[in-house]
């Protein structure tokens, strides 16, 4: 049941149609998924100009060094033929195990410290973390990985995801709130403990801004993983509000007064970076025939070209994402005649893009959702919108890429949030002016 959207085509965004449905279409294989490149050496000197080149040679350095020394350094906890521990058991990262919404005396608590204890504990060389870890449970032992997707990472090199190595992957990473919800919450611990006794939280955040600052591109965005992993974790990352984050995290290190322990150098330097950050996400705005639309779910860090994620990740302008980046900018303090034009297109391309009349939800037990006809549901937007006709797409863990979310696997088409809710939140912020 593929969706039509009524004045897609390349007309400029301030007058395009309210979305409508068209009767049903023949379902369609697109094209295939094709990986996105790696940042490396011979791509910056291939595509930069050599005045740019020197800043991204050296932080492709700065990378490896880092993923040198993080692996060095679990050898170094193990005596001469030890044998290392059983890595963290995985779980589901995020607030549930790192709340940020607890009354202030918690974080003074015990139960606090046992988490606080556990986050500094599984802090890289490098100052990141890794996700999708329990950090109520004890600290890390001597030896034992920072990171637990290795025996879950399908090692099958077709598949876009498959690490170079599955015993060392998202070390030190942005996905899933990571890095950024550890920092979060050792600020709210070391605003309970200002004495010595918050010594080792406060070195850790510091540790973490030194993470976001050597791991922030020259022009301003963030890979996934850092040290670099390789792939489309290369890319810049506006998934999981990466980007923003990030940013978010640096705006404030350089300007609440938390963290006045934070070394003034580098607190100019976060102040700088958040700069840095709101110029790539301007430039990396995705335009058709000149006018800006939305944002990718990641672009490539050199070009800012959209590219491809997991296998059913296709390139494409992603209306979550574009939500989270329009948020963002909604938040400035004093936004520049150019943030004010990205939020303005940003705003009327969500606009444009929302489907009525359609439900994303369960039909049976045996093939779980599907997208149906409904008479008043909605808006709803697709997850991912291609480049070219600004039509929703699908992809399938094969490669292929449809243009009906119901002529996907049906695991697939379950495993995935393929449509989604969340652009109302900018549109209703919009239409207060920008405030809420």
């Amino acid at each position: 049941m593929k969706i039509i959207l009524a004045g897609f085509a390349l007309a400029p965004i301030a007058v395009v149609a309210a979305s409508t449905v068209a009767p049903p279409l023949a379902a369609r294989v697109l094209r295939m998924n094709t990986p996105a490149p790696s940042l490396t050496a011979d791509r910056v000197k291939a595509i930069l100009p050599p005045a740019q080149q020197p800043a991204w040679l050296a932080y492709l350095a700065r990378s490896a060094q880092a993923r040198q020394a993080d692996r060095a350094s679990l050898v170094a906890e193990l005596k001469p033929g030890q044998t290392p521990p059983p890595p963290p058991t995985a779980v589901g990262g995020g607030e549930y195990n790192m709340p940020l919404d607890r009354p202030a005396a918690w974080y003074a608590g015990p139960e606090a410290r046992t988490i606080a204890d556990g986050i500094v504990s599984f802090q890289t060389p490098a100052g990141g973390w890794s996700k999708n870890q329990d950090r109520s449970r004890p600290p890390r032992l001597p030896g034992q990985r920072y990171a637990n997707d290795a025996e879950t990472m399908d090692p099958d090199r077709s598949n876009f995801d498959a690490p170079e190595d599955r015993f060392w992957t998202f070390v030190g990473t942005l996905d899933n709130d990571a890095t950024i919800q550890e920092m979060r919450f050792l600020t709210k611990v070391v605003e309970q403990k200002p004495g010595r006794d918050g010594d080792r939280y406060r070195a850790s955040i510091v540790k973490g801004v030194r993470y976001l600052l050597d791991a922030q591109y020259p022009n301003g965005g963030w890979p996934q993983v850092w040290p670099l992993e390789g792939g489309f974790h290369d890319g810049i990352t506006f998934n999981d509000n990466a980007v923003a984050r990030a940013a978010t995290m640096l705006r404030d290190v350089g300007g609440q007064p938390v963290y006045r322990f934070v070394p003034a150098d580098l607190r100019r330097r976060a102040t700088a970076a958040v700069g840095r950050a709101i110029d790539v996400i301007l430039a990396a705005q995705f335009r058709v025939n000149g006018t800006p639309t939305g944002w990718p779910q990641q672009v490539d860090a050199l070009t800012l070209a959209p590219i491809s994620a997991r296998n059913y990740e296709p390139r494409s302008i992603a209306s979550g994402e574009t939500t989270d980046v329009l948020m963002f900018l909604m938040d400035q303090p004093d936004p520049s005649p150019a943030i004010r034009r990205a939020i303005d297109a940003g705003v009327a391309w969500l606009k444009a893009r929302a489907i009525h009349g359609y439900a994303w939800e369960r039909v049976s037990q045996a093939e779980g959702r599907k997208l149906f006809a409904r008479a008043g549901a909605g808006p709803l937007w697709s997850r991912n919108y291609d480049l070219v006709t600004q039509q929703p797409i699908f992809g399938d863990k094969d490669q292929r890429i449809h243009d009906d979310v119901n002529d996907i696997s049906i695991g697939r088409r379950n495993g995935y949030n393929w449509y989604v809710t969340q652009p109302q939140r900018v549109l209703d912020r919009a239409a207060a002016g920008g405030k809420g």
